[in-house]
Order: C-alpha cells, then sequence, then structure tokens
C-alpha cells in the first residue's frame, strides 16, 4: 500500500491531537505536525515529523514544502473568535493570509506531485449572522447558502477563507492562457460550538456550555454569560474529528458542494444548566448576560440543516445530547479534576 503523507497545522489544539492519534493507529500514514508552540513529547512520537513554526513565514513554508510531498492538508491553525475580536488585524492576518499560503503550498505540492491535493479546512456557524433573536426564532434549522452575512471578525475570516477554498479549486487562475496544472480538492466543514471534557475552555463566544461543566466539576460558582432561552448548535469534541476525516476519506464524485454544515444537539442554555446541575447537583449557576456577547450569539442559528453532510458523506454524529454528557462530558471532566 502506498503512503500517505498528511500536513496537520494548528497540531496541538485537541482536533489536531485526536487527528495524530487515529492516523497513529493506521500504516500507510506519514503525519507531518505544525504548530506555533512544540508539540509534547507523546504527541510528537506519533508523528513522522513535527515542526515549530508559523503559518505566515512563508520562507519556512517553502522549506517544508521542498522536504515532504503531502497527499492531504488538514488546516486547523487559526486566531479564536474572542481574541480575533480584541485584535482584528492579527486575525486577519492568521485567518485569511495563513490559510492563502496553505492554498498557494496546495497548488505548489499539486503541480510537483501531479496530482490532486486535500485542503481540509475547519470553518465556523460564526460564518452566519442574523439580524436579531427574533430572525433567528424564525428561521430555524439554517441551510449552507442563508443569513451569510457574519457580524465578527472570525465569522467574516472564515466566511472568505471558505469562499478562496472554492476559488482555488474551481477558477484558480481562470485567465490564464493554459489551465494551470495542478489541484486543490478543498473541503469545508462548518462546526458548531465544540465542547471537550479534556480541553479547558479559553473564553470563546460559545463556551458559556464548556465553562458551565467545567466549573460545575471544579466545585466553582458560575455566572453564565447569556440568558436563559439562548440556543446554538453544539457537538462532542470526539465527533469534530470524526466529521474531519468522513469528509476526507469521502469520493469527491459524492460530494455535491465543497462546504457543509454538520450538527449534532441543540440546547438552550436553561437546558445545559439542567443537565450539568444532574451530574453536580451542587453547582452554582446563574445568568448574567453579556450584552456584547449575547448580541453575537443571537445572530447565529439556533440550528443547522446538515442534510447534505448526511446525503453525501454519511454524517451521523455518534453523541446526542444525553449520550454525550453520560457517557464523554462527565467522566471525561470527572477524570480531569481527580487527576489534578
Amino acid at each position: 500500500m502506498e503512503t500517505k503523507t498528511i500536513l496537520i497545522t494548528g497540531a496541538n489544539g485537541e482536533i489536531g491531537h485526536g487527528l495524530i492519534s487515529h492516523f497513529a493507529e493506521h500504516d500507510g500514514v506519514r503525519v507531518v505536525a505544525l504548530d506555533l508552540n512544540t508539540l509534547d513529547d507523546v504527541t510528537r512520537s506519533k508523528c513522522y515529523k513535527s515542526y515549530t513554526g508559523d503559518i505566515l513565514d512563508n520562507r519556512f513554508l517553502d522549506s517544508l514544502s521542498t522536504g515532504h510531498d503531502f497527499d492531504v492538508i488538514y488546516h486547523l491553525a487559526a486566531l479564536l473568535s474572542t481574541r480575533a475580536e480584541r485584535q482584528p488585524t492579527i486575525a486577519h492576518k492568521v485567518n485569511v493570509d495563513g490559510t492563502l499560503n496553505l492554498l498557494e503550498m496546495a497548488v505548489t505540492q499539486s503541480r510537483l506531485q501531479g496530482q490532486v491535493v486535500k485542503l481540509i479546512y475547519p470553518s465556523s456557524i460564526a460564518v452566519y449572522g442574523l439580524p436579531d433573536a427574533g430572525a433567528k426564532n424564525k428561521a430555524g434549522r439554517v441551510h449552507e447558502d442563508q443569513w451569510t452575512g457574519p457580524r465578527t471578525m472570525y465569522g467574516i475570516n472564515k466566511l472568505y477563507c471558505e469562499r478562496l477554498g472554492r476559488y482555488y479549486m474551481n477558477f484558480y487562475r481562470q485567465l490564464d492562457a493554459q489551465p494551470m496544472e495542478g489541484k486543490v480538492d478543498f473541503r469545508c466543514v462548518r462546526f458548531p460550538g465544540l465542547i471537550s471534557a479534556v480541553t479547558l475552555p479559553t473564553g470563546g463566544t460559545s463556551d458559556f456550555a464548556p465553562e458551565m461543566l467545567h466549573q460545575a466539576a471544579k466545585g466553582e460558582a458560575y455566572n453564565c454569560f447569556v440568558r436563559q432561552d439562548t440556543r446554538i448548535p453544539f457537538m462532542a469534541m470526539p465527533d469534530g474529528v470524526n466529521a474531519l476525516l468522513k469528509l476526507e476519506s469521502a469520493q469527491r464524485a459524492n460530494l455535491s458542494t465543497q462546504i457543509y454544515n454538520v450538527g449534532s444537539f441543540s440546547p438552550s442554555a436553561a437546558q445545559l444548566k439542567e443537565r450539568v446541575m444532574k451530574a453536580f447537583p451542587s453547582a452554582k449557576i446563574d445568568f448574567v448576560p453579556d450584552l456584547k456577547r449575547q448580541a453575537i450569539l443571537d445572530s447565529w442559528p439556533a440550528d443547522v440543516d446538515d442534510s447534505l453532510a448526511r446525503k453525501d458523506w454519511g454524517w451521523k454524529p455518534e453523541y446526542d445530547f444525553e449520550k454525550a454528557f453520560q457517557e464523554y462530558l462527565v467522566p471525561g471532566v470527572l477524570k480531569l479534576y481527580k487527576s489534578k
């Protein structure tokens, strides 16, 4: 069997770790990991090569591309929503210019190898922008092509990079006298809020759910920054990793688009509190809405229509709301804080 070489940027994140662990269990796969920070010894031991570097450093990326023939690029590196809102110029450089650099790398790799190179890209429900809570309630489950008018820098970055991916796949240098040699197969998953039992929340806009859980597990009071009726779609972290793997392995002929919603469960903040309290009856959880963050969440859909992903590549989450808490989240946070 021919060996496949996979590049993972942003490899130090939990999705990166999940992908690396998955590929380490399969023969015929070489993982090249890239992150701004050095990988820990255990994760590094699962990789063929690991590099500490910046996706904005073109000289570094050129040397990386020269040293390896990549079949698939998982481009996970990004500046996430809260920091992007506070540092929009840096966010644009990392999220847009960094993605552009990886798309150019994919084209170069494809041309030199004489084969299509896949670029797998995680996007976000932040690309959506409903005008207010009333419109959100009427919209119901939102399709990929509806309400794409984001109000955050992160959402704008992600939506633009989705369009960049489509351009590189379908229209790259379309005015050249001869068609460009080199083809990018761009595939994108729009993630809902991801909830992890392992990674601590970092203050992101959708982090009220994991914050509620982790604070309860630590026995600390939590003031939730949203209204009780706030509803957005969520997903357990292992399903996020699995979604990227399933989309990457799908036959291109079966894919009707480049950009796919994926969903799992969509509880209200009140329902989240109720479920957390079931696991941690002594938890202290109050609702103290932050109006600025609330306005952003009111612009995101209450749920997404992921029927295209289900039809085209067999998407189906392993964890629904109850199973996520019972089998993954609660056991995971108990183990996490027991070890501290």
